[in-house]
């Protein structure tokens, strides 16, 4: 079933098949942290295992917030995914305030830190050559660049919002394409290490004893703070599985197709986090790893025992394929906040509208791409994510809890799928849902709050937007009784 839009006979295409759908979890999911998270988190716990249970730990946390998801989406299948569950579950304050945490914060900030870090991983690929800066602007006090890198993080933004402004299967296409090339590079790294690094399986009884740690707080290395840190490290590198839901008004079957790629590509993901990571502990002992420099990653030390110098240049690589991978899903699914926002009357009408001949939200792309353009020249996006993680895990939160709302609500209401383990799989994702909020709150209260500020800063926009709805329906009822 299309979705129509307001004053308008267009209605959305579902053009995303399974193995579409599949990539947009995998895409999403699978970027930097993978590469770049077990030195922390070594750091964190100490040993192998112990890195080793994290990723499992964190994996069947993602994978039972799936499973609840796949329900909810197989039975609201509509664009906007979990704006539309939260709106319907908690009232339209609560949408807008998820719509406005992904649209000015969380979704934008990331695409700009996946732009400026496609542009930093070119430089690595080409030695250095585009460090190039053409002048410097000076706004209040604060000096904002502008440079060949910057050109180059708003070039693929720019490029990558125009691919997703053709036909939604394009964008699919395009998403499994790059998909593809991530698991690859995965296997490669993972593969390598096993089959022509020098190994030893005795890495794995060892304890990390006098790593460096650079950057680590001494407070997040051992204990229940670090485990908790850990798991945060881990979840941050699984993030992105809930994203499919958002565009569930153009995948095809849904009721079938939501479910079975949010699973399977939970899983699918899992099992080359374990394979990867288990491949680093057994080329590099703890300590090993735990002293990697901040400035490179686990898995180019990795690399360089079997491929030597052109390690980097090869890592460099699967981090560009990953970063333009994750951008491209995140484009996509994206702009269907703002479009589900916008014909709900809580943000500007001109995004509810599809363009006639590729039938998708060009209008909510073009704003999502210019404000992600902003925060990529404002430097300013590594802060806002940072804030933002404590609230979007309110958000996970208050989500896998509409369906107990739900179930209660709507008992006869169409479920083609029903949560696995229910209600034990979705009170578990709460309760350790919860423990991470209050941990984060604890060892981390300025990020925290602030977070919780910049979500209360979308109430006075959410009164203006009701009130203008309210204004602009009144009107049109006074010009009809005329």
């Amino acid at each position: 079933m299309s979705t129509p839009t307001q004053n308008s006979n267009i209605t959305l295409v579902r053009g995303l098949g399974l193995i579409a759908a599949i990539s947009i979890v995998i895409g999403n999911v699978i970027g930097t942290g993978v590469f770049l998270k077990t030195r922390v988190m070594t750091c964190n716990v100490g040993t192998p295992g112990m890195v080793l249970a994290v990723w499992v730990a964190a994996g069947l946390l993602s994978l039972a917030g799936a499973l609840t998801y796949a329900e909810l989406a197989a039975m609201m299948p509509r664009a906007g995914g979990e704006y539309v569950f939260v709106r319907e579950a908690y009232g339209r304050r609560w949408g807008f305030l998820y719509g406005w945490m992904q649209f000015f914060i969380a979704k934008t900030g990331s695409q700009a830190a996946l732009g400026v870090g496609f542009a930093i991983f070119l430089n690595i690929l080409t030695g250095g050559g585009l460090n190039t800066r053409f002048f410097t602007l000076d706004l209040a006090g604060f000096e904002v660049p502008f440079g060949m890198l910057q050109v180059l993080a708003l070039s693929v933004i720019a490029v990558l919002t125009l691919i997703n402004c053709v036909a939604v299967s394009v964008s699919g296409q395009v998403a499994a394409v790059l998909t593809g090339m991530k698991i690859a590079l995965v296997i490669g790294v993972g593969a390598g290490a096993f089959m022509l690094a020098e190994g030893d399986w005795t890495n794995f009884a060892l304890v990390n004893a006098g790593g460096t740690c650079e950057g680590v707080d001494a407070a997040a290395r051992a204990g229940f703070a670090g485990f908790g840190a850990a798991m945060l490290g881990a979840l941050w590198g699984y993030d992105g599985w809930n994203n499919l839901t958002l565009v569930a008004g153009e995948v095809r079957e849904p009721q079938r197709n939501i479910p079975l790629a949010l699973i399977g590509g939970m899983i699918v993901i899992t099992l080359l986090y374990i394979f990867v990571n288990a491949a680093y502990f057994y080329v590099l002992t703890p300590t090993e790893v735990a002293s990697v420099p901040a400035a490179s990653s686990v898995a180019t030390e990795v690399a360089k025992r079997f491929l030597g110098a052109a390690a980097v240049s090869l890592v460099a690589a699967a981090l560009l394929f990953s970063t333009v991978g994750t951008l491209h899903t995140s484009i996509l699914t994206g702009a269907r906040v703002p479009y589900a926002m916008s014909r709900d009357g809580l943000f500007f009408q001109s995004l509810a509208r599809l363009s006639p001949r590729s039938r998708v939200p060009i209008g909510a792309l073009l704003v999502q791409a210019v404000w992600a353009g902003v925060l990529a020249l404002s430097g300013s996006y590594d802060a806002l994510t940072d804030y933002v993680i404590f609230a979007s895990w309110i958000f996970y939160g208050l989500t896998t809890a509409s369906v107990f709302i739900f179930r209660r609500r709507l008992p006869d209401a169409e479920r083609p799928y029903r949560t696995w383990g229910y209600p034990v799989v979705p009170a578990l994702f709460l309760l350790v849902t919860g423990w991470l909020l209050l941990n984060t709150l604890l060892t981390a209260p300025r990020q925290s709050l602030t977070g919780l500020a910049l979500i209360a800063l979308g109430l006075p926009v959410y009164w203006y937007w009701s009130r203008h709805n309210r204004l602009a329906s009144s009107d049109t009822s006074a010009i009809g009784r005329e």
